[in-house]
């Protein structure tokens, strides 16, 4: 009988209880990043237990199985998956199961005992891949394409995150562009500040922003201004010689030059973009952890680790990053010029 929050639904109302999790998660506020996540293992879960490779009877939904599935379940990934993977992918089905009890549309959690007793367990502090400057330049320079090229360059120069570079517009950049005869409409924030870009705190998931609903949120408490040094202004302005003409009125800076032409970069695109140039290097395994891939978000550790070191300067570092709060942004903010930029160009890494 279905007891706790929607104790009036029974069990065998919700027809696909996957789904209904990640509905439930959206509401509760968790990133599109983290319910992709949550998505791909609980799929992969379901296949597995819902096929025919499982012991006892016939299951047909993840509410039918038991713990011998579950425990069959974690040990085809051995062998394929690193164990702090295992581990954490996991609980991720632990936490599934947990929270389908408490609402009432399941009866028990089988993944409770298999958890306690997995050998394997979650890297919390894991050592990432050390790449040097020289590595990640080899890198930068065997990218042909002038999108995939700034993409890259300007998430290793900036450590932003995938969804503030994909929702960058042209008036989030200052910076000449005599080149090309094309004037960028730059936003007030920039005036007095060139070869910077804006990164805004406001566009959310589901927002509409300069005109066009966003698909990816930026998550930085405050708005930041960030410098572009010379080599990433080349990139950009590389990529700007043959951006295409954009469909949305908001002017996307990043757009997709595939099946999507003239739309905005999606995160997905800048992840594949990553991960095919990283399988290259051999700098990215399937079922490799965060201590082995490199991945968009290595990026921004890359960039924080170096620029830190080479500064001696974690405000500086904190306030290009975005993650501080107000009254440490506003000290930065007033002394933009003088201590951020500065601090920032005589410090900042060699790409080409």
């Amino acid at each position: 009988m279905a007891t706790g929050a929607d104790a009036d639904e029974a069990p065998d109302a919700v027809d696909d209880p996957v789904g209904y999790f990640l509905d439930d998660q959206r509401f509760h506020g968790r990133s599109e990043r983290t319910i992709e996540s949550y998505e791909r293992v609980l799929r992969r879960f379901e296949a597995f237990v819902c096929g025919d490779r499982t012991p006892g009877p016939d299951v047909d939904s993840p509410g039918d199985a038991g713990r011998r599935e579950c425990m069959a379940w974690v040990h085809s990934l051995r062998g394929d998956l690193e164990s702090s993977t295992i581990a954490t992918y996991a609980s991720y089905v632990h936490r599934f199961y947990d929270y389908m009890v408490q609402v009432g549309v399941f009866e028990s959690n089988p993944m409770a005992l298999v958890v306690a007793e997995m050998t394997e367990s979650i890297d919390t502090n894991p050592t990432r891949r050390d790449i040097s400057i020289d590595g990640m330049r080899a890198f930068v320079e065997s990218i042909t394409h002038p999108l995939e090229r700034a993409v890259v360059v300007t998430l290793l120069k900036t450590g932003m995150r995938v969804g503030e570079l994909c929702n960058l517009d042209l008036r989030d950049l200052a910076m000449p562009t005599a080149e090309l005869e094309i004037d960028l409409p730059t936003r007030v924030q920039l005036e007095g500040r060139p070869n910077s870009l804006y990164v805004d705190s406001e566009p959310s998931r589901g927002e509409t922003i300069n005109g066009e609903e966003r698909t990816a949120s930026n998550k930085r408490k405050r708005a930041t201004v960030l410098p572009i040094d010379d080599e990433l202004r080349g990139g950009v302005l590389e990529w700007l010689a043959i951006r295409p003409d954009a469909i949305s009125k908001a002017e996307p800076l990043f757009l997709d030059t595939g099946e999507t032409w003239g739309q905005r970069l999606q995160p997905s695109d800048v992840r594949y973009i990553v991960e095919r140039h990283a399988r290259q290097h051999g700098w990215y395994r399937t079922g490799g952890g965060a201590a082995e891939n490199v991945t968009p978000h290595y990026f921004r550790h890359f960039f924080t680790t170096h620029l830190r070191d080479r500064t001696g300067d974690r405000g500086v570092v904190k306030y290009l990053r975005g993650d501080v709060a107000s009254d440490v942004i506003d000290t930065y903010t007033h002394n933009w010029g003088d201590q951020v930029r500065s601090v920032y160009e005589r410090n900042i890494y060699s790409l080409y």
